[in-house]
């Protein structure tokens, strides 16, 4: 067996990163609507956490962002003419439809897709599937794009499955990866994958929120786990409580984050706490580690206390002494409930020992945390080595990037900006350099014009 890690791909902030509240059931999007926001200063914030983690020995890929504002979106939605003239039609006409399609929300790879490491998988290959993530239109233009650059970054067919979204109905809607956490006790044994779901769509019988959109369901997990090949008797299927969704936690990695032998979760995160243990310890089975449940009790950190500080929406990481770091966003630290709690965890019998805090601010106040930031791929020696190499974080690509971003990214965007031809241009000539720096090949469509 080779020996295995687990990489984390962070997607690059995008040069239109905007606040134009975009993202119902999202709370810290909403709340920060119209604000203007400073797309250099995010993309800076989200390198310095990657090269923090490379700097602590994990293996940290890039990914890249897509082409905003998206001209083939406006024009297949009957805006013509030059793409100066779409953009000024599309301003006058349907402003709130050119701020769906000028979102850098793609920054957020956890959405990506999901992956099962060839561990699992009945071929023995890594497996992606890009996320429909039909349930919000400015998302669900991303997934075509997302499929080329995934290629484009894990090219060798040996090695990488990559298939197409779900169709794109709400019967199937996929958030990928934020709904998905895998349990191992070594990244290249065969490990246990937990897919959490919002509503089931076929039986209406079933619970679902009443306020916000559940935004994945029950269909689209199961389709995912028979595409990739997973064994059924490893694979788990757990229902988010509706009433969390309905509190704000659109996603299972606002309210639980799990990675190799720990499960982190709030007492309130699921609709059968104890269905989800059994399950997980059935799959589990006689494996050589324990398997661990760290619940946190609503008592000692309340649903809005995890919604306001992103306390889950945090990067579990493993290190080679078994003992495991939490990265959080520095809100955590502002919240004394939840720092409280984590000064109490880390002294507990548990794995997590250690907590690293990250200053994401532009990220977070779109509702974005250290979780949303990063898709992981875990990956054995030869499966590491057919990663396309320029995409991964080490002294100098971080220099190169830094360097791309301070000459190409504005350091304010307010939503009026959106309109501006110069933007556009701006941002498909950094996209264009970028490239050429990562090595993907014409993956957008104006470059392939």
């Amino acid at each position: 067996m080779h020996s295995a890690i687990e990489a984390n791909f962070d997607g690059l902030v995008g040069p239109t990163h905007n606040y134009s509240g975009l993202s119902y059931g999202n709370v810290a999007s909403s709340l920060n609507s119209a604000k203007p926001s400073n797309p250099k200063a995010a993309a800076l914030q989200g390198l310095t956490k990657m090269k923090a983690l490379a700097d602590m020995g994990f293996v940290q890929g890039v990914l890249a962002p897509h082409e905003r504002p998206h001209i083939p979106t406006l024009r297949a939605l009957g805006f013509s003419g030059t793409d100066a003239q779409v953009l000024a039609k599309a301003a006058q006409q349907a402003p709130k439809v050119l701020a769906a399609v000028s979102s850098a929300s793609c920054m957020w790879t956890a959405n990506a897709a999901t992956v099962s490491p060839s561990a699992d998988t009945q071929d023995g290959r890594v497996h992606f599937t890009p996320a429909n993530l039909v349930n919000k239109f400015h998302r669900s233009i991303e997934h075509q794009t997302t499929g080329r650059i995934l290629k484009a970054t894990f090219p060798d067919s040996d090695h990488f499955a990559h298939h197409l979204a779900l169709p794109s109905v709400d019967h199937f809607g996929d958030e990928g990866a934020a709904n998905h956490t895998r349990f191992c006790g070594d990244y290249g044994q065969a490990g246990v994958e937990l897919f959490v779901y919002g509503m089931s769509a076929f039986n209406t019988a079933e619970p679902r929120p009443q306020r916000f959109p559940a935004r994945h369901t029950l269909e689209a997990s199961q389709a995912v786990a028979r595409i990739h090949g997973l064994a059924p008797e490893r694979t788990v299927f757990v229902q988010q409580h509706p009433d969390v969704i309905d509190a704000g936690v659109f996603h299972n990695d606002v309210i639980a984050v799990g990675n190799g032998n720990v499960h982190f979760y709030h007492e309130k995160a699921f609709l059968d706490t104890q269905q989800m243990q059994y399950d997980l310890r059935q799959a589990w089975g006689e494996q050589d580690k324990e398997l661990y449940f760290v619940e946190v009790p609503d008592s000692a950190v309340s649903v809005q206390d995890c919604v306001q500080s992103y306390l889950f929406n945090s990067q579990l990481l493993s290190h080679a002494n078994g003992n495991m770091t939490l990265i959080v966003p520095g809100e955590v630290e502002q919240n004394e409930p939840v720092w409280s709690y984590l000064q109490d965890l880390i002294q507990q019998s548990t794995p997590i020992k250690d907590v690293q805090v990250f200053d994401l601010k532009q990220s977070m106040s779109n509702g974005g945390g250290p979780a949303c930031l990063r898709l992981r791929v875990a990956m054995n020696t030869a499966e590491l080595a057919a990663v396309n190499p320029a995409t991964l974080m080490n002294e100098s690509l971080f220099g190169t990037l830094n360097k791309w971003v301070e000459k190409h990214y504005r350091d304010r965007i307010v939503e009026a900006d959106l309109a501006d031809p110069s933007l556009l241009n701006e941002s498909r000539q950094a996209l264009d350099e970028l490239t050429q720096i990562l090595q993907l090949g014409s993956i957008y469509e104006f470059q392939q014009a």
